[in-house]
């Protein structure tokens, strides 16, 4: 179980990790789906880009030995997603990135659940 719960927290920091970094550089792709989410693009920088990235630090952390700072990042992811994943049910934006948020929060979740 403890090859599992690594193998799927490294997979949420790489994800997060990447997410959080593109989001911090405004990359172009990403803008008309925060536009049909209602997102304002000054947000991307903070709070979203860099909630992404310390997420993905901390389950890092948490990966390296420092167990609370793993679970706490990954309680955040959560909550974020969560939140992610209602701001676009919210603005009836049922596109890609839709699909992309419920599948960062399942796997935010599994790498939660995984390390309790």
């Amino acid at each position: 179980m403890a090859t599992v719960s690594t193998v799927v927290t490294a997979l949420a920091v790489a994800a997060n990790g990447f997410s959080g970094v593109v989001a911090l550089f405004h990359f172009g792709p990403i803008r008309p789906a925060m536009a049909r989410a209602g997102v304002p693009e000054s947000w991307l920088t903070f709070p979203i880009g860099t909630l992404k990235t310390a997420g993905a630090a901390g389950l890092l952390a948490g990966l390296l030995g420092v167990l609370l700072v793993g679970t706490a990042a990954a309680v955040g992811l959560v909550l974020f997603f969560v939140r992610a994943v209602h701001t676009h049910l919210l603005a009836g934006d049922y596109s890609v990135q839709f699909g992309l948020a419920n599948a960062f929060l399942l796997l935010n979740v599994a790498t939660l659940v995984l390390n309790l």
